[in-house]
């Protein structure tokens, strides 16, 4: 079973009787095809617009639920626009160009399902005006743009090995005079070296290291079954590669996970930690495992990097082995489209390469 997606489908659960009707219908409408996460997210949006419509007054409704489909209907582009800068000024960390692109595209589809998809008991749509129609939501996620912006930020050749040796050994001599530090990094070395070791010699995503069960993990195949995002079948586990490289870890990890984290034995969780007050190890969090990450790359000096980073790391030196479509599977992409980011980082790695070979001739 999808641990997260068992969670974001709770979760789901609990926030779809806070939204109006129509919303509750329309998240109905796309449960077959979209992921609970996906879902929750919409939901989320939905939020963050119902509360802004009211907070401008555009809707005299006193709670989310009771906004109306007439309130929508009567909304004007200036409205649109206002909505759109204060995604853009509100909250800025969070709202990217992408974000808001996001944010604006889950309502373009919410309007498009109640104007052109659902019906009222006559058979004419619910929503009569679709004021969203009119707007233009600019593509912010070309794979030239995002590989310019992760330049200089990913780990490189021999930094892969830097990195792991640091995590192993290293970063105790930067703890040594903080013991509460000291003691929690003892207890987790080999489990926190297996998880960055997994991910930059696999290029799983966080959510699909979370859901790893130990038999999903064949150490002498190096195989990993997993759950891959996008697909909504939970009987089917994808198999990926990992490489040799992460063989040692895992044996390693693998040979105290029962004792060092008082692993039960219904507990299946690859990755354990013990949470304060706690006796029995339990399924590591997809947040712990983030702050784990940029606990170590704060220290080791690179302290952009990140969960995601790693995968990023992971893919540029593999698509330089392989070629574009062999990448797309290991990664799990939808669409090649989405690799030829790595097709532009790794032309910048391949000409660095050769500057450096110029320089040592």
């Amino acid at each position: 079973m999808n641990i997260i997606k068992q969670k974001d489908r709770l979760e789901l659960d609990k926030k779809i009787p806070t939204m109006p009707w129509f919303i509750e219908k329309f998240i109905n409408y796309k449960l077959p095809d979209l992921s609970p996460s996906s879902l929750l997210e919409y939901i989320r949006d939905y939020d963050t617009f119902l509360r802004w419509l009211m907070a401008e007054g555009l809707s005299s409704a006193s709670d989310v639920r009771h906004v109306t489909l007439l309130e929508l209907e009567q909304l004007h582009m200036d409205s649109i626009d206002g909505y759109r800068m204060f995604l853009s000024t509100y909250k800025e960390e969070r709202n990217s160009k992408t974000t808001i692109s996001r944010k604006l595209s889950s309502l373009r589809s919410l309007f498009h399902y109640l104007s052109q998809i659902a019906e009222d008991e006559q058979f004419y749509p619910l929503l009569k005006r679709n004021v969203m129609a009119k707007v233009s939501i600019k593509r912010t996620h070309k794979p030239k743009d995002t590989a310019a912006k992760l330049e200089g930020k990913l780990l490189q050749e021999e930094e892969i090995s830097e990195f792991m040796h640091y995590v192993k050994q290293q970063y105790e001599t930067d703890i040594a005079s903080n013991k509460q530090a000291l003691y929690s990094y003892e207890l987790n070395k080999t489990r926190d070296a297996c998880i960055i070791s997994f991910i930059l010699h696999s290029g799983l995503r966080v959510s699909e290291l979370v859901n790893l069960n130990v038999d999903d993990v064949d150490v002498k195949q190096k195989l990993a079954h997993v759950y891959r995002k996008g697909r909504n079948d939970d009987n089917f586990k994808t198999p990926v590669y990992f490489r040799q490289e992460a063989v040692e870890d895992l044996q390693a990890y693998l040979m105290l996970r029962e004792t060092r984290y008082k692993a039960q034995k219904r507990e299946k969780a690859l990755f354990l930690a013990i949470a304060n007050g706690k006796n029995e190890g339990a399924r590591m969090t997809k947040r712990a495992i983030q702050e784990m990450v940029i606990k170590y790359a704060k220290r080791f000096g690179k302290p952009y990097l990140s969960v995601h980073k790693l995968r990023h790391s992971f893919a540029t030196d593999y698509y330089l082995r392989n070629d574009i479509y062999k990448t797309q599977e290991q990664l799990g992409h939808a669409s090649p489209e989405t690799t030829q980011i790595y097709a532009h980082l790794t032309d910048k790695t391949m000409a660095l390469a050769i500057d450096r070979t110029k320089e040592n001739e």
